[in-house]
């Protein structure tokens, strides 16, 4: 119980300190009016009140993220509590900012143009077609969960469940933001966070049968099945640590913010309350099963949600489990089509403000994420999480060059870029979905990949000094 608190409370201290410096290093001035008053048109640049706009961000980077890679995490054990801690803390939460920060200077770019314009036109297509697959992809995995879901609670055919889950995704992917979004988000946000809380006070107060028990740090493995630490607990907990789908959801907050300042609420503090709830779950979960087979032989985190949630929470704990494994995919299922949707526009520099325009880009998305939900669950999942943290790291480096360019101190973007680019390319190399190669010899080329990116970073940082040089001799 003391490491659950001791991170537990590093997290709220990072909130304060780690977070306000990363804030300040990033840079917000008041007086600049944001996109969203600038640039308001009723459909997507809307402003509001900054406590909604942080539930909506929470919600839409959440859903069952931190709560499902929480539990799969819990797994390998107690070490899980320090990647959800060290790195919400010192990656997810700079990277939820700069993605925040930086689309709001651009007047709410998305993330590939973003990518363009510090990284080169050619990595700007590379991230408009990653980042399209994986929110597609991420439709396709809130489609999905749900709809099994509520087929095993009613027994009504999986599939008019797909149908009337597809039906509202659309109704919330070409709707002005505050009309759906708006309204039912903060909402289901509130819940997801009781249904936290509430586990949190039950495991503090200590209300578990005699043979629950919370273990205490170890940075011993517990995989049953043997899976390495070292990549794969990284992308096992993505949502709760960092996770490059966030980046893809951060530019229509963007366009919602009311004053630069909020920026580190609405975005930073998102990161860290969504790592709070990773937390709580991933604690939860090893302090009710007691050890990872137990935990294994439960069942898939769905069921482990219900299982716990009736059992410390009754009734009330059937009603948010609902709401958390659901309602909140959902939620994150749409945005997600969303944000595909502003993508493509973007990017072919296509007009939204008429309904028409918009149903011109959703249809065919929704084509291709309905088509992939008739695909194996497991096997979306897995290439989902891959791609996912690869988006952050390109993101990463990406927020790297920013600060780079604007004389700031960089340094708080390229550690976690340079951490992520090894796990991403070892994960790759060894995962049964990738190229299945030694462990090994994957961990290493990883390294060795993630310090040739460092090394490219600092030619550019040796050239960017050169011209500052060049341009104060000039003067």
């Amino acid at each position: 119980m003391i490491t659950f608190l001791a991170c537990l409370l590093f997290l709220i201290v990072g909130y304060f300190t780690y977070g306000t410096y990363v804030s300040k290093v990033v840079g917000y001035d008041d007086s600049i009016e944001t996109p969203a008053k600038r640039l308001e048109d009723g459909v997507d640049y809307i402003p509001m009140p900054w406590y909604k706009v942080f539930l909506i961000q929470f919600l839409n980077i959440a859903g069952t993220g931190p709560i499902f890679g929480a539990i799969s995490g819990a797994l390998f054990g107690p070490v899980a509590f320090l990647w959800i801690t060290f790195g919400c803390i010192f990656a997810g939460g700079v990277h939820d900012l700069l993605s925040g920060v930086v689309s709001m200077k651009y007047d709410g770019a998305s993330i590939p143009e973003i990518v363009g314009m510090y990284l080169g036109k050619h990595m700007k297509y590379v991230m408009l077609v990653f980042s399209v697959i994986l929110l597609i992809l991420v439709g396709a995995v809130f489609v999905t969960s749900p709809a099994s879901l509520l087929n095993s609670m009613t027994g009504a055919d999986k599939n008019i469940w797909l149908i009337v889950i597809i039906i509202y995704y659309i109704i919330a992917t070409v709707l002005p933001v505050d009309k759906v979004i708006g309204k039912l988000y903060p909402i289901f946000g509130a819940a997801l966070l009781l249904m936290a809380a509430g586990l949190l006070v039950t495991m503090i107060m200590g209300q578990f049968n005699g043979s629950m028990h919370m273990a205490e740090l170890t940075l011993q493995n517990m995989h049953p099945d043997g899976l390495g630490v070292f990549p794969f607990l990284f992308t096992t907990i993505a949502c709760g640590a960092i996770s490059g789908f966030h980046a893809t959801q951060s530019p229509m907050m963007a366009r919602c913010i009311n004053r630069e300042s909020e920026t580190r609420r609405v975005f930073y503090g998102a990161m860290v309350v969504e790592g709070i709830v990773a937390l709580i779950w991933c604690a939860v979960t090893i302090a009710f099963f007691g050890d990872s087979f137990a935990i294994q032989a439960a069942g898939d985190p769905a069921i482990i949600v219900n299982t716990v949630s009736k059992s410390l929470l009754g009734t009330i704990g059937s009603i948010l489990a609902v709401l958390g494994v659901v309602a909140c995919p959902i939620t994150s299922g749409d945005t997600a089509f969303r944000s595909a949707r502003l993508t493509i526009a973007d990017a072919f520099k296509m007009k939204q403000d008429s309904l028409k325009s918009r149903f011109i880009l959703a249809i065919p998305l929704f084509v291709v994420g309905a088509a992939l939900t008739q695909i194996d669950f497991q096997i979306i999942w897995r290439y989902f999480a891959w791609s996912n943290q690869t988006l952050a790291m390109i993101f990463l480096w990406t927020g790297s060059t920013y600060l780079l360019v604007h004389n700031k101190n960089y340094w708080i973007a390229v550690i976690p870029a340079i951490f992520m680019s090894y796990v991403s390319v070892a994960y790759i190399l060894q995962a049964p979905e990738g190229f299945r190669l030694n462990p090994t010899f994957s961990n290493i080329v990883g390294v060795i990949v993630a310090f040739i990116f460092f090394g490219f970073f600092m030619k550019k940082v040796k050239k960017e000094k050169n011209n500052i040089n060049k341009t104060e001799k000039a003067c």
